[in-house]
């Protein structure tokens, strides 16, 4: 599955930036960009794309406004809204909590790659599921809308931190972190990052397996609420 998506920001060297991060992600690939309201509701029309990554600040409209439309419109389309800081309650309050995801400005490619592959994993959930119960369909658009979260580390979401753990609880035994990339469509790195905090917070043991040659492989286990309980 190629997401296409489509770049909307007035600033040229910013839209490059984004094309440039885009194109390093497998798994996604740039429909077109943007750097207008009126250009970006064009190209929406003629390319139909997946994804639309798109600023909240626009020379002749809001993206509010654009994504107000495309809403009233019925048109099935998802949004990574990027914004700044100081903005993102305003952003909750007037969508309603419609955007699936936001990036708050100035982001680098890290936190750029986390929240791409964070939606990337919870879309081809859905999609790959062919009998989701309403109960599964509400916890993955749970994990899609949720944001990061104030304990958490910086450069660390929350949407991630739930698949990564999800994928944990759906395991027979122990995971490598390549095995929960697998799972979740994360990078190797991204999962052992997530998971070696799930280890620090105390919810997942990390074991190290020994082989005849090499480094040994880290190896995560969830530690059951019985075992914590039984802890303290």
């Amino acid at each position: 599955m190629t997401i296409r998506t489509l770049i909307v920001d007035d600033d040229f060297r910013v839209a490059e930036v984004h094309r440039a991060f885009l194109e390093r992600l497998p798994g996604f690939t740039v429909a077109g960009i943007a750097h207008s309201a009126a250009e970006a509701l064009a190209l929406i029309e003629q390319q139909a794309p997946d994804l639309l990554l798109l600023d909240v600040y626009l020379p002749d409209r809001s993206g509010l406004d654009v994504l107000r439309q495309l809403r009233d419109e019925g048109r099935r389309i998802d949004v990574i809204a990027i914004t700044a800081a100081k903005d993102v309650e305003t952003l909750r309050s007037a969508l309603h909590g419609g955007v699936a995801h936001y990036l708050v400005k100035p982001f680098q490619f890290n936190a750029f790659r986390e929240k791409l592959e964070s939606y990337a994993a919870a879309r081809a959930r859905l999609e790959g599921s062919r009998e989701l119960d309403q109960i599964e369909v509400d916890r993955v658009v749970g994990l899609l809308r949720s944001d990061a979260r104030a304990d958490l580390p910086k450069g660390l979401s929350g949407a991630t931190l739930d698949l990564v753990a999800q994928s944990l609880r759906g395991a027979p035994g122990d995971a490598s972190a390549a095995e929960v990339a697998g799972r979740t469509g994360l990078s190797r790195v991204t999962a052992r990052r997530y998971l070696d905090h799930l280890v620090r917070a105390g919810t997942v043991e990390l074991t190290m397996r020994y082989g005849t040659t090499g480094r040994p492989e880290h190896r995560y286990r969830r530690i059951a609420r019985e075992e914590t309980a039984a802890e303290r």
